[in-house]
């Protein structure tokens, strides 16, 4: 078997894995359905978010932990979890187990990746510590010190990994005003959907010049998403009753506008109802949850740097160039190739869940086309419409968030595989536009 097809075989296997420990008598004060574990071990597996049973109240602190664990190692990776901890062991790493790490990390060399991973865990570890500390402010004065421990624990795990799930019926409505969750939350997803590889060499060179021309779009890419999606989401909501109409505080409405605006692409929190969003708003979100975070991240999505190719692609049509430029550097053809493949692989997988969902749900289509789009994006925003799944919808949406988590890993291995033709045949045109 392919590496990438083995890669996705072990998610498949922990998600199963996940289920059979949701599933156990500890793991739940009431039992749950076998759909609804495993519906819930794939959601946290592909750092998604979508829920049908409630985390804080439908799950013990066992049921939790499992969560937390799947949430942890579905954003890690799971061959560099294993490798950290053949590292940690002594032990040495085999080729085979290089080549897998390389496809989990979606690079294109085995060389580094021993030091590429020992800069991920340090990342991820400063990261999460950083989080727990500044939640812990928030929540211990509130829930104690043994509950709001936990509680800042979970819920940096959970927003560091892009996964969104919350342990509060209504996600973190409850500090929509706080700066503490508005600031610290935000900057543990972002950090986390910008990659390992950007946050490690933002660490280590600190100098624009001396970043990778991956880096800058992505700094770039970021920076833009997030500046467009804050200020649409505050234009086009500020009025509604639902959303930000409701908040009588000026200062309420300026933090749920910027924590609504960043967790769009990738984490999935919520500050207010999503239900209550309009059509449009509704729409804006689910080209920002198509579009997703970066590479080798906890994020998912066409990501980030192949949204921006796409558009330096069609700038470059028009203007009738050969080559792409940016940054002082130059793409060639392979690079559009790949991302045109890539973009339509994902467009297919979105339109055929669509279609697949709706021929079992009568219900509101904008509510189960958002659903399947979040899903794709490993998103975890609901219009509601995740609860009211038959077992039907809830394979689909379990399909598509297991494709958008290990899908571009497969499209790579495809893509990266060369062969020469055999046959050459004249050159032809066709008409297109």
């Amino acid at each position: 078997m392919a590496p990438p097809a083995i890669l996705a075989l072990l998610y498949a296997v922990l998600i199963a894995t996940g289920g059979i420990l949701l599933k156990l008598p500890i793991a739940t004060p009431e039992p749950i359905t076998w759909s609804d574990a495993i519906f819930t071990a794939a959601s946290a597996v592909t750092v998604t978010g979508l829920v049908v049973i409630d985390t804080g109240s439908q799950l013990t602190l066992f049921g939790q932990g499992v969560v937390m664990v799947l949430i942890q190692l579905g954003g890690l990776g799971l061959m560099t979890f294993a490798v950290l901890v053949l590292s940690m062991l002594g032990l040495p790493v085999s080729m085979s187990q290089r080549i897998f790490l390389r496809e989990d990390l979606n690079q294109t060399s085995v060389s580094d990746l021993l030091v590429l991973v020992r800069g991920i865990l340090k990342a991820v570890l400063a990261c999460e510590l950083v989080g727990v500390a500044l939640l812990s402010v928030v929540f211990v004065p509130q829930f104690g010190w043994a509950m709001g421990l936990w509680q800042a624990l979970f819920h940096t795990v959970s927003a560091f990994n892009n996964a969104g799930f919350a342990l509060f019926p209504d996600s973190l409505s409850q500090w929509v005003g706080d700066p503490i969750v508005n600031i610290t939350v935000p900057a543990l997803f972002i950090l986390g959907g910008l990659g390992f590889i950007v946050v490690t060499e933002l660490y280590a060179k600190r100098n624009w010049h001396g970043f990778s021309l991956h880096t800058k779009l992505m700094v770039v890419g970021t920076l833009a998403l997030i500046a467009w999606s804050v200020l649409s989401f505050a234009a086009l909501e500020w009025t509604n009753p639902r959303t930000l109409g409701g908040l009588d505080n000026l200062g309420d409405r300026l933090w749920a506008s910027w924590f609504q605006g960043v967790t769009t692409r990738t984490a999935g929190f919520n500050t207010v109802d999503i239900g209550g969003i309009h059509d449009s708003t509704s729409m804006m979100f689910m080209s920002l949850m198509v579009i997703g975070g970066g590479s080798t991240s906890t994020a998912g999505g066409i990501k980030v740097t192949t949204f921006i190719v796409l558009l330096l692609a069609t700038i470059a049509f028009f203007k009738r160039r050969q080559q792409l430029h940016v940054f002082g550097r130059s793409l060639g053809a392979e690079e559009v190739m790949k991302v045109l493949a890539l973009a339509m692989v994902s467009l297919l997988t979105v339109f055929v869940a669509i279609f697949l969902i709706t021929t079992s749900h009568d219900g509101e289509f904008l509510d189960l086309a958002f659903e399947v789009t979040s899903a794709f994006g490993t998103v975890g925003l609901s219009r509601g419409a995740t609860g009211e799944l038959d077992g039907f919808g809830r394979a689909v949406i379990i399909a598509v968030m297991f494709i958008g988590r290990v899908g571009p890993l497969t499209l790579g291995f495809f893509l990266a595989t060369r062969s020469k033709p055999r046959v050459g045949y004249p050159p032809s045109k066709v008409y297109l536009g």
